[in-house]
């Protein structure tokens, strides 16, 4: 099941995180596809997941910043490989989101895409 979680769009700031249900997923695959950038754009994207007890958000995996034209993949999942910024060997939460933080105000164009998996 693929679930748009950020369309196409320029952006020069951090928008408002996208939520989404894991429904029967159990590996979770995200697509960042950015097409066109100005200057030097800084973006760290970031896999966070809810903690009903404590009402907080929780992250489970921050990719590297993305300054340039690139298709950024990051993976989480039992028995992934473990790879600093890119992939997490972990359950999936029942309630995740995608957060995009902007380092500064210079447009960058991206969507996002969440990939879940049995």
């Amino acid at each position: 099941m693929q679930r748009t979680v950020f369309a196409s769009a320029a952006r020069t700031a951090t928008p408002t995180p996208g939520e989404f249900l894991k429904e029967r997923a159990e590996r979770l695959v995200v697509v960042i596809n950015v097409t066109a950038i100005v200057s030097t754009p800084a973006v760290t994207p970031r896999i966070d997941f809810f903690d009903d007890a404590s009402g907080t958000w929780t992250t489970m995996l921050t990719g590297a910043v993305i300054a340039t034209v690139s298709k950024v993949v990051l993976r989480v999942g039992p028995g992934m490989p473990v790879v600093a910024n890119v992939s997490a060997n972990d359950g999936l939460p029942d309630k995740l989101r995608l957060d995009f933080g902007h380092g500064n105000a210079n447009s960058i164009t991206y969507s996002a895409s969440a990939h879940l998996l049995d």
